[in-house]
């Protein structure tokens, strides 16, 4: 078991090498433009947003609708930071504090608020993130509605690869530990995990938490790589589309968010040309997918190391040659 256990981190860690390896050299080469760059941002920030959010409600079973505003706080905190320490350090200083500050708002709004269930859960996460997109709004030093600009660069792939890869590991074994056992028992039957000594509210809080941590690191990697950061880019809207990209590549499934998080970018960039019924296209586009395929795109199953090896199995040459 060990052996096999040992050659499939091996085998994690190459493609991740590979991955980060094909992709650096075709920026270096100029084959992924500064467009696509920003494309394949805006995807990483995808799906570290949809891998938190995944582990909220697809793992642990709590229907969150404010993860935008964890998503702004990380921004802002970041943002302030960087502004004043125009360095590396304060940009890693900066994403740290965004992340902290994001999970800390989302433990103290969760302990009360995770005591709620279904629908009524939905109403309070959205307006804890409507509460803290108006403070942005009002405070000083986030200059309110204008919001804050030139804000240094420190985003890079180096960057995105580590943050985006980090999260996807992290919360991964996290799934395969006790803990995210737990999680998953809450979300599939509450009061069985209560009568087997599960604390249900600790296991929820702790899942919120995480949740809202790695939202504020994806806030951060927006802040340092778009320059500008507004409270409406955080609003509503932006909970939804995260929530899209759960639902559409399966709840429970940390590959489908991944793989669900370069679909849509890829429908929604080939619709850029038909501006005016962009979204129109896309909804329906969106809405006959679920009706065809309800459980999303990998349902609750998972993109395993595995499969992949099958896959290059095929393209390799047969032995003795083909008869």
């Amino acid at each position: 078991m060990d052996k096999i256990r040992k050659n499939k981190t091996l085998m994690k860690l190459i493609y991740l090498v590979l991955t980060y390896a094909v992709v650096q050299v075709l920026i270096s080469t100029g084959i992924i433009t500064y467009y696509l760059q920003d494309i394949l941002t805006t995807i990483c920030i995808n799906i570290i947003l949809a891998v938190s959010l995944n582990l909220i409600t697809g793992f642990t079973g709590q229907f969150s609708l404010g993860h935008a505003g964890f998503m702004s706080i990380g921004a802002y905190v970041c943002a302030i930071i960087t502004l004043r320490m125009s360095t590396t350090f304060g940009f890693i200083i900066g994403a740290i504090a965004g992340a902290v500050a994001a999970a800390l708002v989302g433990c103290l709004v969760g302990l009360p608020t995770l005591r709620l269930k279904g629908d009524y859960l939905a109403i309070a996460t959205l307006g804890m993130s409507e509460i803290i997109r108006i403070i942005a709004v009002n405070l000083e030093i986030t200059n309110g509605a204008a919001g804050l600009s030139s804000i240094p660069q420190f985003v890079n792939w180096v960057w995105l690869f580590v943050f985006t890869a980090g999260t996807i590991l992290i919360i991964s074994n996290f799934i395969r530990s006790s803990h995210g056992r737990a999680c998953i028992s809450v979300r599939e039957d509450e009061i069985a995990a209560e009568a087997m000594g599960i604390n249900s509210t600790r296991y929820k809080v702790i899942a919120f938490t995480m949740g809202a941590f790695f939202a504020g690191i994806a806030g951060a990697l927006y802040a340092s790589y778009f320059y500008v950061i507004k409270p409406d880019t955080f609003g509503f809207q932006k909970s939804i589309d995260v929530l899209i990209i759960v639902v559409f590549g399966g709840m429970g499934s940390l590959s489908g968010s991944v793989i669900s998080a370069f679909v849509l970018a890829l429908i929604n960039t080939l619709l850029q040309s038909l501006a005016e019924v962009r979204m129109i296209l896309y909804a329906v586009i969106l809405v006959v997918i679920m009706i065809f395929r309800p459980q999303g795109l990998m349902g609750s199953k998972e993109l395993s190391v595995s499969t992949l090896s099958k896959v290059g199995q095929i393209f390799q040459p047969r032995k003795g040659g083909d008869k």
